[in-house]
């Protein structure tokens, strides 16, 4: 008969700092197929299923950054009273004291717990003291659920949303879990008029929610994941120990490994959104097919650089100023949007070349009076696309490296030490690699009509087919990801 080891289950279902839960772990999973059944029983009951899809989005969290868990209660309930408050008050002074009120809460935790050491180490030299560093856990996704948050105070400020009446909306919106750790930032405005929608989900919605999911998994679980650990990673940790060939493979591994990451993960929150009846934007849009950095930044996580637009660059006088305020403003924008992706100088680096970079293509652009929806087309696209993503590799060096220095001895080895006749070698030592790279890139790069065909393909499979292939896939998964489900039910004679 079956037994169930009870030890075992609360081992799995309690935090465990070596293993937080993510999309593409066997047990989140697991548990979303009993999720699942519950929100289909819960369709007709909406405080009910938002009741029961909160306290599941809590648990998440907790799952995946202990007990700081109640922070998002902090974030939720603080904002959604400052928010009705500043609804109610007409004075402008008094509304503009409780929006900056609203943003010490919010980016004061998220400087506290992500930026304190940073800041004390640049800080510590100025007294002579010595730096040592404090012992505070940074909780995953405070950088996504603080900007998510602050859209909406910032948004009922300026009048552009009415706030909430039901402060467990605002909790839904704020711990909703397929973006709570790792986005993309759902806006206030987008998200909020789906919340008390009657639930449904159509056979197209179940189609694009099973497909993104199926090219998100791909992506994160099997495409970055694997020339990460057996490439990249060996590559970036000692590149002054290969050559300048393998250091420039490194750096397109790299590439192609942080986009499936990013994109796998939002793809997969994307799709678990649709199977649960919200839509969100999409996130990611072929960002390597650029044929300019201001491109790029119209592809690349869009979520975060449109809300970086939207709150920062247009806060700070965007281009309402005059030219040289506007790259001031762009080179700004992206110096604390590096800073945002973390704590260190790599980051901030990699921010300001991407800075520089989108002032100088719109001094360009206005130099020749070009409109911002130019596209270059033919030959001269290539050519631009080869450029733009090969000064997104190169800025992607700063981005991986923790230490300057490794990024310079990456560079020297690619400039001064290339021996390209090791080429065949490499490719046979890492054929693997090479295979998933060379399948990342061209699904990357193909026409977005064969991406499409795929989704239409999937939206049109009977329901029963396409629910058979998400159970399949999820399965298949666990049984991969066994380690993070060590088996609690046994079966005993």
């Amino acid at each position: 008969m079956w037994q169930l080891d009870w030890t075992k289950l609360a081992d799995i279902l309690t935090y465990d700092p070596r293993q937080p839960m993510i999309f593409s772990s066997g047990l989140f999973l697991f548990l979303f197929l009993g999720f699942s059944l519950i929100y289909a029983l819960l369709q007709k009951r909406t405080t009910a299923r938002l009741l029961f899809v909160s306290a599941f989005s809590y648990y998440f969290y907790y799952k995946s950054s202990g007990v700081y868990f109640f922070l998002l209660g902090v974030v939720s309930v603080s904002d959604y009273l400052l928010a009705a408050r500043m609804a109610r008050t007409e004075t402008l002074w008094k509304r503009k004291m409780l929006v900056v009120v609203s943003l010490c809460i919010n980016l004061g935790l998220l400087c506290y717990f992500k930026y304190t050491n940073f800041f004390y180490e640049i800080l510590c030299p100025l007294w002579n003291g010595h730096y040592e560093a404090f012992d505070i856990f940074l909780p995953v996704g405070i950088s996504f659920f603080t900007f998510q948050s602050l859209s909406y105070t910032i948004d009922v400020y300026r009048r552009d949303l009415k706030p909430l009446d039901s402060l467990l909306d605002y909790v839904f919106y704020v711990s909703f879990f397929p973006q709570l750790v790792a986005g993309p930032i759902v806006r206030a405005r987008d998200f909020i008029p789906q919340i008390r929608q009657p639930l449904f989900v159509s056979k197209e919605m179940f189609g694009q929610g099973v497909f993104f999911i199926v090219s998100g998994l791909f992506k994160k679980a099997v495409i970055s994941d694997y020339i990460s650990i057996n490439f990249v990673e060996r590559i970036f940790d000692n590149p002054s120990l290969y050559s300048g060939l393998e250091n420039l493979f490194g750096v397109y591994g790299y590439a192609l490994q942080i986009y499936c990451d990013f994109s796998g993960y939002s793809d997969m929150a994307i799709g678990i959104a649709l199977l649960l009846g919200f839509r969100f934007p999409i996130n990611f849009d072929s960002p390597y097919k650029s044929d300019s950095v201001t491109d790029f930044w119209h592809r690349w996580h869009i979520s975060l650089s449109s809300w970086l637009r939207d709150y920062l660059y247009i806060s700070l006088g965007g281009n309402r100023k005059g030219k040289i305020r506007t790259y001031i403003n762009l080179i700004l924008t992206m110096l604390l949007g590096g800073l945002w992706h973390g704590a260190s100088w790599n980051f901030i680096i990699w921010g300001a070349l991407h800075g520089v970079a989108l002032a100088v293509h719109k001094f360009i652009r206005s130099l020749f009076h070009r409109p911002k929806n130019y596209r270059s087309t033919g030959w001269r696209r290539v050519f631009a696309v080869i450029i733009t993503f090969h000064f997104v590799c190169f800025c992607w060096i700063f981005f991986r490296n923790t230490e300057f220095e490794g990024s310079v001895s990456m560079i020297r080895q690619i400039f001064t030490s290339f021996h390209p006749e090791l080429f065949v070698q490499l490719v046979e030592g890492y054929w693997k690699v090479f295979v998933l790279m060379g399948i990342g890139y061209v699904l990357h790069w193909c026409p977005d009509s064969w991406q499409n065909a795929c989704s239409r393909g999937m939206t049109r499979m009977p329901l029963v087919g396409q629910a058979l292939i998400l159970i399949a896939l999820i399965f298949l998964v666990i049984q991969v990801k066994s380690s993070d489900i060590q088996p609690f039910i046994y079966f005993q004679f």
